[in-house]
């Protein structure tokens, strides 16, 4: 058989060689899946990510921690205020009774 025709007649049963280079593949990935090297890499890697959800999840918590805490100060903040206006009114109100009283007590 000469080049051209061996050439030829591969080109005809492609999909076989399709086949081929599949299961070669996956024999090639398998021995590299296996291999130590890339068990040591992929160890890492987990460490690595596991690593860094863990920090994530800690800096997530504070943010939380520092949002509840401006939410509780804005609300001690905001019945401070309710509180003071509640004794500004009473103020103003007991002053403007003790002035009805004085003035009905000047009338008489």
């Amino acid at each position: 058989m000469r080049r051209d025709e061996y050439i030829e007649t591969v080109l005809r049963h492609k999909h076989a060689l399709i086949f081929a280079g599949g299961i070669a593949t996956a024999i090639i990935g398998k021995k590299i899946l296996e291999s130590e090297i890339v068990k040591d890499a992929c160890t890492k890697g987990m460490a690595s990510v596991l690593s860094a959800k863990k920090d994530a999840e800690e800096c997530f918590q504070d943010i939380r921690d520092d949002a509840e805490d401006m939410v509780v100060d804005a609300n001690a903040e905001v019945k401070k205020q309710i509180y003071i206006e509640d004794e500004e009114e009473e103020e103003e109100e007991a002053e403007k009774e003790a002035e009805k009283q004085t003035g009905r007590r000047r009338r008489k």
